[in-house]
């Protein structure tokens, strides 16, 4: 009788050695993640006024800058600020209208100059480089 079980489990492990193991694309995103990104949003906002003021002023001039940049980094702040707010008080469950753990604002791949990227824009210095970061976020 004990070389049956033992027979029944090593072949019940071999076969689920050949089960799919693979990492579904959804599983990166979820309530941890939630969490901390809308701890970052809550907390790293304020860096879309200074970005978007220097994004305008390299691309449109100072008036530009000192008008629209300024009006236009307060109001993505104010949006990063909600959805920051919202993700950490409702981290645990997925979103209401996506269904999945995906965040709330609208990301920047199909809008390129009205969309969000998932985490806030990184200003200063980075420690992997000893120079200061160009705020205005162009890859070219």
């Amino acid at each position: 009788m004990k070389k049956l079980i033992v027979i029944a489990l090593t072949l019940g492990l071999m076969g689920s050695s050949f089960a799919d193991i693979q990492d579904p694309p959804a599983n990166d995103y979820g309530p941890t993640r939630k969490f901390g990104r809308g701890v970052s949003n809550l907390l790293f906002a304020p860096t879309e006024i200074i970005v978007n003021i220097n994004k305008l002023n390299k691309e449109e001039g100072n008036n530009a800058a000192f008008g629209y940049g300024l009006a236009r980094g307060i109001g993505r702040s104010a949006a990063r600020h909600v959805a920051g707010l919202m993700e950490i008080l409702t981290w645990p469950f997925p979103s209401y209208l996506r269904g999945s753990y995906y965040p709330l604002l609208p990301p920047d791949i199909p809008y390129i100059h009205a969309g969000y990227a998932e985490f806030p824009p990184e200003i200063g210095s980075e420690s992997k480089y000893p120079y200061v970061r160009d705020y205005d976020q162009d890859p070219y």
